[in-house]
């Protein structure tokens, strides 16, 4: 019997079929890589369309891929408060200059979720508004959870704050 996590796989490939790389439903793990500059688009389908209605951003987070072209994942995990069933959509960004477009718009939640992914990875998510660090001071130097980051960098000390 098909969940409605692959139904709504087939549903994005019926109607976004050309921003979708691929997808996969292994073990109840229903996941589409979409082309980044569609990620929008993308998601904004799978929660208006009332055959997917994924209503939820349960999360986003990023993955480093270190020596990889395409180095960086974005990771959206959605959810279906209604049909009680999740999705997972990924979109690949390059090393260099790593963005994609805010999901702010679609989703009020994402707002700390890619502050906090800008703040660890170095992502920049376009048209975000207020895309400033969330867990680590402004002074600090560089996205720790980047794999070349390295482990033993001292930071710049700062003094008491007004």
């Amino acid at each position: 019997m098909e969940d409605h996590g692959s139904r709504a796989l087939r549903r994005l490939l019926e109607v976004h079929g050309n921003a979708v790389v691929e997808t996969h439903a292994r073990l109840g793990d229903a996941t589409a890589l979409v082309r980044a500059e569609r990620v929008v688009d993308v998601l904004r389908f799978l929660r208006d369309d009332a055959d997917c209605d994924f209503d939820m951003l349960a999360d986003l987070t990023c993955v480093d891929y270190l020596g990889e072209e395409l180095r960086f994942e974005m990771v959206y995990h959605l959810y279906s408060v209604a049909k009680n069933h999740r999705v997972r959509v990924k979109a690949r960004l390059p090393g260099t200059n790593p963005q994609i477009d805010t999901l702010r718009q679609v989703w009020a939640t994402a707002d700390w979720l890619e502050r906090e992914v800008f703040d660890m990875y170095g992502v920049h998510f376009r048209h975000h508004g207020d895309l400033r660090r969330l867990l680590l001071y402004e002074e600090f130097e560089g996205h720790p959870l980047r794999k070349d980051y390295p482990k033993e960098k001292r930071q710049p000390l700062i003094g008491p704050r007004n």
